[in-house]
């Protein structure tokens, strides 16, 4: 069983790793299982804070046979396989973060310009576009990074998992304080779901959990640092 599976049950094949011998990471291998293979099913549609736009539910695998041919490369490389695109995921989360951001930014933006109090825009006041330059600034150092990562990925740099794990911490950190920033501005418009700024924060939210928590980004850096703990 695997519980909280982006797409299961609307995807039409999943990728499964299954000890296929005893030696540790070199036991593991890769099998792609068919949505109609017997065996496989999949547990209630997750009522969720937010990320509704695709299911999350468990896949529940009993007595599903494969074989060779199901294989994704050779006997062995199921752990190499599930490390190569954990960069990728992360990247892709921090990706994301920075897009919905920059959607609360803007959408900030017009509604300080539209809204009006005592005779002038809000976006005339000075606290408010502080707090605009520093959701901005702190957006574009936030891409630099993302930036990097992934051309360090890209040419297989020796540091790239640990840029890669840097670059989802801050982006998907940033994205969502940013989020819960633009709601603030907004005032009591911003808890509505008319404009949309309430969908943005509760879907960044969980940025910073998935593809692995900002917890372990932290240990994955840390480990760049001063090597594993002992």
């Amino acid at each position: 069983m695997k519980q909280f599976v982006s797409g299961a049950g609307s995807a039409g094949m999943y990728l499964v790793f299954a000890r296929t011998a005893p030696e540790g990471a070199r036991g593991v291998s890769a099998f792609l299982v068919a949505a109609d293979a017997d065996g496989l099913s999949f547990g209630p549609n997750e009522v969720k804070m937010g990320w509704n736009a695709q299911p999350t539910r468990q896949v529940l695998l009993d007595g599903v046979h494969v074989g060779e041919s199901d294989r994704l490369g050779g006997e062995g490389q199921g752990f190499r396989i599930a490390m190569s695109g954990l960069d990728g995921g992360r990247l892709n989360i921090a990706a994301s973060s920075l897009g919905g951001a920059q959607a609360a930014l803007e959408k900030s933006v017009a509604h300080l310009l539209d809204r009006h109090a005592f005779g002038a825009s809000l976006a005339h006041r000075q606290a408010l576009r502080f707090r605009l330059a520093d959701m901005h600034t702190e957006l574009a150092a936030a891409r630099q990074l993302v930036y990097r990562a992934a051309r360090a990925r890209d040419r297989d740099e020796p540091a790239a998992t640990q840029l890669c794990a840097m670059a989802k911490r801050l982006a998907t950190d940033t994205g969502f304080d940013v989020a819960n920033q633009a709601l603030q501005l907004h005032g009591g418009y911003g808890y509505l779901a008319e404009y949309g700024i309430e969908k943005i924060v509760r879907d960044l939210r969980v940025h910073q959990i998935l593809e692995g928590t900002n917890e372990i980004m932290r240990v994955i850096v840390s480990r760049g640092l001063v090597g594993a703990e002992s």
